[in-house]
């Protein structure tokens, strides 16, 4: 039986520590560094930083330089996204890809249908989870033109904008979702007061 006191076992444990993330005897240096009481870490550059930081508020805050319009998106998506929300926007529940369109009105309903056109209230938001999260295989592969033109022909398709219209940073957030009015705000203050 092995007894240790806190002192040595925390000593035992940073050397370990650095050792596993290849520090040998030296990372016991950084015990007391960046990232806590067992150096774990580094600081953020901006640049990793900017990487990160790409969220695209309703009102367009934070929505890139870029373009995209109906027809390009329309190619986009054939080669990107109906391998999982079918070509016709259905969904393909087999693999995990919800439906896109359809739904209105139904959310009162016994059986609501959870769409990009019946349940969310901001254009900006189809932004932001495609650029993020698609496509599945490869989320965050697409350039800001191609989110853009898929944002577009999604819209387009649900018969939310024109097939004429250019998706940009100006024109997203005037887009007007069919549940838009469906949400309650909620006038709580923000208790973390993120900067």
């Amino acid at each position: 039986m092995f007894i240790t006191t806190d002192k040595t076992m925390k000593r035992l444990l940073a050397g370990a520590c650095a050792t596993v993330l290849g520090l040998g005897v030296a990372g016991g240096a950084l015990a007391q560094g960046y990232g806590g009481p067992y150096g774990f870490g580094s600081k953020a550059s901006p640049r990793e930083i900017a990487a990160v930081d790409i969220d695209a508020m309703p009102d367009g805050r934070g929505l890139p330089p870029g373009k995209g319009d109906y027809a390009t998106g329309n190619s986009l998506y054939a080669a990107k996204c109906a391998s999982c929300h079918a070509p016709d926007l259905s969904g393909m529940a087999e693999v995990g890809g919800d439906k896109l369109i359809g739904g209105r009105g139904s959310l009162a309903s016994g059986k609501p249908v959870k769409t990009i056109e019946s349940y969310w209230p901001y254009a900006s938001t189809v932004f932001d989870y495609v650029k993020r999260a698609m496509p599945l295989n490869a989320p965050g592969s697409l350039s800001d033109d191609e989110v853009y033109a898929i944002t577009a022909y999604v819209l387009g398709e649900a018969k939310i904008i024109g097939k004429d219209e250019v998706m940009n940073a100006s024109t997203l957030p005037n887009v007007k979702m069919p549940n838009r009015d469906g949400f309650v705000s909620d006038p709580r203050p923000d208790v973390y007061k993120y900067n």
